[in-house]
Order: structure tokens, then C-alpha cells, then sequence
């Protein structure tokens, strides 16, 4: 018998969580000597590059008055605010200079530090790591360190082609998460003739097992209703087509096609902005078709279909929401969106007591559902 969770404990909280990087701006929009002001998890923030084309990123507020640091002058190095000309590094947020101070005047300049984040470059975006969200005495606090690199797409081989598509969403972080790992939404939202329609819904079974922080669908063949497969078989040529898709907190998906010597790799992210809007951003690498004319832009087209179906879907269930109507998840086809909600949290139980994260996954498990 299918099980019916209250509706109540399935009432998404909106909870942004801390302690993770999280994409924020695609990398060709950020030229050097210039800022680019951009929003994460509700922190406005000011990104841009310096001389030597290294992203930086500091939260867009001088620390002196508050005046947005993205409205100051960028010299390469230095970032210095519109109104009284406080002068930040980049890099650290450490201030450099306070022009209205005099000669006798002894304040400490370089204990002052306007907020920055750990920011790196990976395959095209700018990432930036959002740490703890903890209240130190404002203007005071040196960065803190990233404990990881920016999560990168897996790659296998030397030569590949890159492309990325992005998209705003409004609704909350965990109804877009819930949203992209939904299984059974497909011949119902993404109906084109070239990928599936209703007609071709039928019964599957997955495999899922644990990994850190978040749960795997084990490799398996890929769907036998998607015209795109079948012309991979084709093309491949290879012994067996196998399809691995990851969920990692707080937002990765990850998803992983290999077909003898070609492959496909995606890295999918759902990034908060505020409390009731998400961005869905996907970049995907791959060897396929390489030598075909257009063919990143044709991959372009086939994502924009899909994120826009998605984006739309979105569009109309925020109207429904506005209204706060209960909300449930049935199984098997929602266990993935409880999984997400057990996993946010038993994270949030670790940080605040210590200890290690219980993860809500056993071991292995099987899933059925129609789609």
C-alpha cells in the first residue's frame, strides 16, 4: 500500500543551508576591472576579477555606512567605496585606507575588513563558499577559509566540449530541488515528439544506494522511451550505455552517461537566492558529436527546452503556493524529495550537536514508479 506522509511534515521550510560553495554568476559575465553585484542565500555580494583575471568576491556592503561596494571604483586590486572612499583588497576585505583620517589620528586601518568569500572558478561559473552564518563584531573579521575546492563536472577524457544554461525560479530552494530530482514529472511537463510523450509512460525500477551527504542512482541503462538514447546507441556503437545520476548537498546533481569510449557529464545546481527564489543552473561537458557543426548549440537548445518547461512548471506551482495548501509525498516516486529532507536534516543535527551525521539511507534500496 502506498504510504501517505501528513502534509504537514512534508511543508518545505526554506531553509538556506551555510557551509557549502554554491554558483554564483556565470564566469563570461564578469569582466576584469569591473563589478558585477549578484545575490546568495540573501547575501547581497560584489564579484568581479582582478588584473590577473582571478575572481573575487566580497558582500556588497562597506562596512563603514553600508553603501552597496558595487556602485565604487575598481582599480585591479582594490575595491573603494562611492561614499567616503574606504579602500578594500579584493581579495581578503581588508581595508587599506580611511582618507578622512589625519596624521594623529591612530586607528587601526588593517584591523577592518569588509565581509569576503572564498571564490573560484570551475567550468564556467564563478563559485563562491558561503560559510556558517555566524555574527562576529561587524567589520572586524578576517575570511574564513574554504574547507574544499568549488565542486567540478567529471570528466574523461582530454577533449571535450562545455556549455551551460541558467534559469530563475520562483520558488523556494527546496520546492526547485524537489523539482529537479522529481522522476515522475516527465511526459507530463518535458512533452516534445524528439524526447517522450504520456503514450510512452511505463513502469521502471531503479537501484539507489548511500554516498556522503547524499544518495546515488546506480548505473543503469537510461530510459528506452527518449528518441536521444536511441540515436546514442546508434552513434556509440558500444556494448552498453549506463546512466548514473548523484544528489550531494546542499543542491548537486550530478549526472554521468558512458557509452564504450564516450561520455556525457552534467553537473545541475539549484542555488538560493532569497528565501522564495531559486536559479537552476546546468552545465554539461561531453566528447559525443563533437564533430558535429552547431553542436553546442544544439545541445544549448535542447537544455533551454527543458529548463524553460521546468522554469514555467515552477511559475505556476508558485501561484499555488501563495495560498500555503498542504502539502505530500508518496512513495516510491517522491522517496528521492524525502531522502533530500532527511539529509538537510541530519545535517543541521550534526552541526548543532557534534556529533556525526546519521545518514537517513541504511544501504541499498529499490524504487518503482511510472514515467
Amino acid at each position: 500500500m502506498l504510504e501517505l506522509d501528513s502534509p504537514q511534515r512534508q511543508a518545505p521550510d526554506s531553509l538556506m543551508l551555510a557551509g557549502f560553495w554554491y554558483r554564483a554568476v556565470p564566469a563570461d559575465r564578469v569582466a576584469r576591472n569591473q563589478l558585477h553585484n549578484a545575490m546568495l542565500l540573501e547575501i547581497p555580494l560584489v564579484i568581479g576579477r582582478d588584473r590577473a583575471g582571478r575572481p573575487f568576491a566580497l558582500r556588497d556592503a562597506c562596512p563603514h555606512r553600508g553603501m552597496p561596494l558595487h556602485c565604487g571604483k575598481f582599480d585591479g586590486e582594490n575595491v573603494e567605496c562611492s561614499y567616503h572612499g574606504w579602500t578594500f583588497d579584493a581579495h581578503n576585505g581588508q581595508c587599506q585606507l580611511i582618507p578622512s583620517l589625519t596624521s594623529d589620528q591612530n586607528l587601526k586601518v588593517d584591523r577592518i575588513y569588509a565581509g569576503s568569500y572564498p571564490c573560484e572558478e570551475q567550468d564556467g561559473f564563478v563559485w563562491v563558499y558561503v560559510p556558517d552564518l555566524v555574527a562576529p563584531g561587524a567589520g572586524f573579521t578576517a575570511p574564513e577559509e574554504a574547507p574544499d575546492p568549488a565542486p567540478q563536472i567529471e570528466k574523461f577524457s582530454d577533449k571535450y566540449k562545455l556549455a551551460y544554461l541558467t534559469a530563475d525560479m520562483p520558488v523556494s530552494i527546496d520546492h526547485g530541488i524537489i523539482g529537479l530530482m522529481d522522476p515522475a514529472h516527465g511526459p507530463f511537463v518535458h512533452q516534445v515528439w524528439w524526447w517522450r510523450s504520456r503514450h510512452s509512460i511505463h513502469e521502471k525500477q531503479k537501484n539507489f544506494e548511500p554516498i556522503p551527504n547524499g544518495f546515488r542512482m546506480s548505473a543503469h541503462t537510461p530510459s528506452s522511451n527518449s528518441a536521444p538514447y536511441k540515436l546514442l546507441r546508434l552513434y556509440a556503437d558500444a556494448d552498453s550505455i549506463t546512466t548514473t545520476i548523484d544528489f550531494v548537498l546542499p543542491n548537486l546533481r550530478r549526472e554521468v552517461i558512458r557509452a564504450g569510449r564516450y561520455w556525457f557529464s552534467s553537473l545541475t545546481t539549484v542555488t538560493p537566492i532569497t528565501r522564495n527564489q531559486c536559479r537552476i543552473d546546468v552545465v554539461a561537458a561531453w566528447n559525443l558529436f563533437r564533430w558535429l557543426p552547431f553542436g553546442p548549440e544544439l545541445l544549448k537548445f535542447v537544455f533551454a527546452k527543458f529548463v524553460e518547461q521546468d522554469r514555467r512548471t515552477m511559475e505556476l506551482q508558485a501561484e499555488g503556493l501563495k495560498h500555503n495548501p498542504h502539502l505530500m509525498l508518496i512513495d516510491d516516486a517522491d522517496r528521492p524529495a524525502k531522502w533530500y529532507f532527511q539529509l538537510k536534516a541530519a545535517h543541521l543535527e550534526a552541526k548543532r550537536s557534534g556529533d556525526a551525521m546519521k545518514h537517513p539511507l541504511s544501504g541499498p534500496v529499490a524504487l518503482k514508479w511510472r514515467s
